[in-house]
């Protein structure tokens, strides 16, 4: 996988506290997986818990992503983390993301 563009470029990635706070404060929210397909999640502790599935993913599997972002898609990250298609939904999101990548 190619190396982040950004990281390249010297620009420093946010801390997974500081993109997790950003998600937690979007809790119950539409989100929209990239075959649109919409979802809501809870936040406990550290474990996302989306609406449309019945297992939860940790806030590690974020956090591994967070270091590869921008991605094409959830296809990038399949063999790495549970639940790609609402990882990279959330991390692609213009309110988590903002400008940072």
């Amino acid at each position: 996988m190619p190396k982040n563009e950004q990281h390249e470029k010297g620009n420093k990635m946010p801390h997974i506290d500081t993109v997790w706070g950003r998600i937690k404060t979007l809790q119950g929210q539409e989100f929209e997986t990239k075959r649109g397909k919409q979802f809501t999640f809870e936040i406990s502790g550290n474990t996302f818990i989306p609406s449309r599935t019945n297992y939860n993913i940790s806030k590690r599997d974020f956090e591994k992503v967070l270091g590869l972002v921008p991605l094409e898609g959830p296809g990038e990250i399949n063999n790495l983390v549970r639940g790609p298609a609402y990882i990279w939904a959330v991390l692609h999101d213009p309110r988590v993301r903002r400008s940072d990548w």
